[in-house]
């Protein structure tokens, strides 16, 4: 049979592979080297105990005739839930407009499915790759760019971004680490109904979000419930990168342009290709949200965060141009006239420390390179003392 032609349009190797086969390399010929990685964002912390302990009954319980359980719902037990309703969206949303997942990344290739190929797409320069490879997967082929810089506060200016379908907008920011704020949030709820396009509102590292002047959730604003879905993920929040679980928000009020339900053939899609989340990890999810449980994973927060904070202070002393790093886990920084795989090139060879190349996040981010604070608080002091001392930064300074 012939390839699927689709398969065409993406590059050879998506982005973190990439990053990992160049790893390799520089290891096969430097055996000895100890390598730090800022690059990759996974989670390095333990999951906390109260929410462990949770998990391993729930696996053992599997292992006995009158607590074993099989098949749940394709939406998700509705213990998880009313406890996602509850405490992330203070009831701003409905128990049952929640469907949980194994994953945010899964939910967007799926709603990828949901939505087809004869649509348009915006989406945010630099951004998470599967936007746009999903998409193209899908056979979408009008893909609006709309760049994101310190000029506009790496914001899309809307007045210049025609009328689309699908708008994708992460907040906080991959791989830049911007917050969206609220009056910039309602400009772009109104530019969504005024346009009858639909927002995913990528809301994966909400939890980082400590300024309280600053949305965590596309809901918090007036009429968002009519054009918004909201994808979120219990990877960064409680370290489940590994576990697997997710949830996606469509509102009832959402509709087609025929005025049926966008959440009616969510859940078809879901009941028809999903067999839902895991038992284990939604029981898990469930333990997140008691009270020791939340407390935990808060302490969990402010570490990642800390160590962003520890990685920004080093790299803005150094003279570099940091974006984030606050109320996110990701610092942007900015190379000028330099390509981000040379710059990523020089920090692997030269200080054996892992960063992203900007570019693998699109055009607008050339020239930068991203910095994770997921990592082991030893190897972030380990990693700033290696750029102080290196002769790196001197050669590397944006200018």
């Amino acid at each position: 049979m012939k390839r699927n032609p689709n398969m065409t349009q993406l590059k050879a190797n998506y982005l973190f592979p990439e990053i990992n086969s160049r790893k390799k390399q520089f290891l096969a010929k430097n055996p000895d080297a100890s390598i730090i990685s800022l690059g990759i964002g996974d989670t390095t912390e333990p999951i906390p105990q109260s929410i462990v302990q949770v998990l391993e009954e729930a696996s053992s319980n599997l292992g006995m005739q009158k607590t074993y359980s099989g098949y749940g719902p394709e939406q998700g037990i509705q213990t998880l839930r009313q406890k996602i309703a509850q405490k992330i969206y203070t009831n701003q949303v409905n128990a049952d407009e929640v469907f949980v997942s194994d994953g945010a990344k899964c939910d967007i290739g799926r709603l990828q499915m949901l939505f087809g190929s004869d649509i348009s797409i915006a989406v945010q320069d630099p951004a998470y790759p599967v936007y746009i490879e999903g998409s193209l997967i899908q056979g979408v082929t009008e893909v609006i760019s709309m760049p994101c810089c310190p000029e506009n506060d790496f914001f899309p200016d809307l007045t210049t971004v025609p009328r689309t379908d699908l708008i994708y907008i992460c907040s906080p920011n991959n791989p830049t680490g911007a917050v969206a704020t609220k009056s910039q949030l309602e400009e772009l709820v109104k530019f969504a109904s005024n346009n009858r396009s639909i927002i995913i509102f990528d809301a994966a590292y909400a939890n980082y979000i400590q300024d309280p002047s600053l949305p965590k959730s596309i809901f918090e604003i007036e009429g968002a419930r009519e054009v918004a879905i909201e994808i979120g993920s219990f990877s960064k929040l409680a370290g489940f990168t590994g576990v697997r679980l997710g949830w996606t928000v469509i509102p009832k009020e959402l509709k087609y342009d025929d005025g049926s339900s966008v959440r009616a053939d969510w859940n078809r899609i879901t009941s028809t290709i999903f067999n839902g989340a895991s038992n284990i990890a939604q029981i898990g999810g469930c333990a997140v949200f008691e009270e020791s449980g939340f407390e935990e994973i808060k302490s969990l927060t402010k570490y990642y965060l800390d160590n962003a904070s520890i990685i920004k202070e080093a790299l803005e002393n150094l003279g570099h141009e940091v974006f984030g790093g606050v109320n996110a886990p990701y610092l942007w920084v900015r190379f000028k006239g330099q390509k981000s795989w040379d710059v990523f090139q020089n920090f692997l060879e030269q200080l054996h420390i892992v960063t992203t190349p900007g570019s693998g996040f699109g055009e607008a981010g050339e020239g930068y390179v991203r910095f994770t604070a997921f990592g082991h608080r030893e190897n972030i002091l380990e990693a700033v003392e290696r750029l102080k001392a290196g002769t790196f930064s001197n050669c590397c300074i944006a200018r």
